[in-house]
């Protein structure tokens, strides 16, 4: 679900970073000190679950949970998901920081979807909802992902629709995982979502 560093123009990553810098110290600033704990968690999760590669032809693909991290922290997801990103990019080269600006749009964005879906599990078609939480943010993602490859050069579109067609797995399977752990919290601690 990253893009390297080196792929693309100087036109789509520096817009992308500027709008990160500021979405970032906004949340930063807005942060409690009680949910630092909260941040920290949901980003090791993020973190230790993108180490887990399914290859696929001349790619693999690699658990996301941003659906998740949406659920658990609203907006604050994004935060959650920018250190887990950085920390990626500085410690394996997964990404690289130059590309850690449109890496996070194109992952964390979607996950300020959890929130809306979760809320209307709870009025009705509970697990259909908590299946489209994780499905959701990966069907999003794939296809941002794509567009910013097609932005990038044309020469890119044979990639984009690559990687669309290997995340197709990868959306169902976060769907059910998805569906399974919110059932499992809903159950145990719900507090634990957002609502």
């Amino acid at each position: 679900m990253h893009i390297s560093e080196g792929v693309l123009k100087p036109e789509i990553i520096v817009p992308c970073s500027a709008l990160c810098v500021v979405l970032v110290s906004s949340l930063i600033y807005k942060l409690k000190t009680s949910e630092i704990p909260k941040v920290a968690a949901v980003s090791a999760m993020f973190f230790m679950a993108s180490f887990i590669h399914v290859p696929i032809g001349v790619t693999s693909i690699h658990l996301v949970l941003s659906g998740l991290a949406g659920a658990f922290l609203g907006a604050n997801a994004v935060l959650a998901i920018f250190i887990a990103l950085f920390f990626q990019a500085l410690l394996f080269g997964y990404g690289g920081l130059s590309a850690l600006g449109v890496n996070l749009l194109i992952i964390a964005s979607p996950a300020l979807l959890s929130p809306y879906l979760l809320k209307l599990s709870f009025k009705r078609y509970r697990s259909f909802f908590w299946f489209l939480i994780g499905f959701l943010p990966i069907l999003c993602s794939s296809v941002l992902l794509s567009l910013t490859l097609v932005l990038n050069g044309k020469e890119f579109a044979p990639v984009a629709a690559l990687v669309f067609t290997s995340n197709l797995a990868l959306m169902a399977l976060e769907g059910i995982i998805s569906l399974f752990a919110l059932s499992f919290i809903y159950r145990v601690k719900k507090d634990l979502l957002i609502c």
